[in-house]
């Protein structure tokens, strides 16, 4: 089974990178601006984000299983067809209709990878499931060119076949849910936000500053490159060695998950990614250093994900999804809007100035992972009999 989601999570990942390579034929094609195109971008960001926990938590009430089916579908039918948009708002609404198909997948996708239910190695099966979606990243923007460059935007809907395939596996691969537990049936809003009051806030704090990170950085990097006169490849290589070593990240954030101290481990992260971001952000593009300080800020951020969501799950079995969709979706949501002040900030002092004054926000990741709150989840927590049954549907 982790397989098949780890295979489904990189088809739906894909499709979500679609998007950002094909801005400036989409651009020409329906005559946007900067802005609207910008607008459109983050469009797609919140649609897949922002709803995570609401999906998330409707689907610890009424089973996973066909949100994992149906979610990458729903991605794939729909931003498959953004070549097809004639229009402004056609192209928000297909982006908003795709953005949901992902926000469907990823809450239960993520507790049934990890299945904190049995314990012992939920680290290292989530690192599993988000290594596909890294691969499923780092591959789209590459499908999207070579499917637009050979058969044009508007030939673009034959890429909505892999998303039945992936519905059709996982319908067949994944096991039909057992009996929901009482505990489950019963979940409730309240249950889920009382929660933020402890260790999931912390954990919710902590993705959130990581995400910002990231955005920041794959939004500022590109931009300083080319004003050092840097070519547009060269920014492109940048963004690249970053995703790939964040791949990297969530296997060994995953493993570690299950064998050291987590608050530690969170600590560690977030406070040595800030030397690492420094450097990259620091170093000129194209020397050895550069190279390596950008593969190490992918790698350690992005290693933050597996112990996050692995706490996340275990603060609430009952409700993983919904917690996961809080720690994902909701974070990274709000990481993202960060980096409209980060933007503002660089217009007015730079952007790698602009940049090296938010990279220390890190701090604040490595004070809230030293919260006494954390403490009960230095090492797995195992939930009752009852949901240990119940597993991870």
């Amino acid at each position: 089974m982790g397989v098949t989601l780890a295979a489904a999570h990189a088809v739906n990942d894909a499709y979500i990178a679609f998007l950002p390579p094909l801005l400036p034929r989409i651009m020409s094609k329906l005559g946007l601006s900067i802005a609207l195109a910008a607008t459109v971008a983050m469009t797609l960001s919140l649609a897949a984000s922002a709803l995570q926990p609401v999906v998330g938590y409707l689907s610890d009430r009424h089973g996973r299983r066909l949100f994992v089916a149906f979610g990458p579908l729903c991605t794939g039918l729909f931003l498959s067809l953004i070549g097809v948009a004639h229009g402004f708002w056609t192209l928000v609404a297909i982006l908003i209709a795709g953005g949901f198909g992902s926000a469907a997948f990823h809450p239960p996708g993520a507790s049934m990878a990890a299945r904190v239910g049995e314990g012992e190695g939920s680290g290292a099966r989530l690192s599993i499931f988000s290594f596909g979606g890294s691969l499923g990243y780092a591959a789209g923007p590459l499908i999207a060119v070579a499917l637009v460059s050979t058969i044009g935007l508007e030939g673009m809907w034959i890429a909505s076949l892999p998303a039945f395939v992936v519905a059709t596996g996982v319908l067949l691969a994944v096991p039909a849910p057992v009996r929901r537990p009482a505990a489950a049936a019963s979940l409730s809003p309240a249950r889920v936000l009382a929660r933020l009051r402890g260790a999931l806030g912390l954990v919710f704090g902590i993705s959130a500053i990581g995400a910002f990170i990231q955005r920041l950085f794959l939004t500022l990097e590109p931009i300083i490159v080319a004003n050092d006169g840097g070519s547009e490849a060269l920014g492109a290589v940048a963004l690249s060695i970053y995703l790939a070593a964040q791949a990297a990240g969530t296997i060994a954030g995953g493993l570690l998950t299950d064998r050291v101290d987590r608050r530690h481990l969170l600590a560690a992260f977030t406070l040595f990614a800030i030397p690492a971001h420094l450097a990259a952000f620091s170093l000129p593009m194209g020397s050895p250093a550069a190279i390596g300080a950008i593969a190490t800020a992918g790698f350690v951020n992005m290693a933050l994900l597996p112990p996050v969501v692995v706490i996340a799950q275990e603060v609430l079995p009952e409700g993983a999804a919904a917690t996961s969709g809080i720690v994902m979706g909701l974070a990274w949501a709000t990481g993202s809007v960060g980096v409209i002040g980060a933007g503002i900030l660089g217009d007015a002092i730079g952007p790698r100035a602009a940049a090296l004054v938010c990279v220390p926000l890190l701090l604040g990741g490595t004070a809230l992972a030293m919260h006494p709150a954390l403490r009960a989840h230095r090492r797995p927590v195992l939930p009752s009999p009852e949901l240990r049954r119940f597993g991870a549907n």
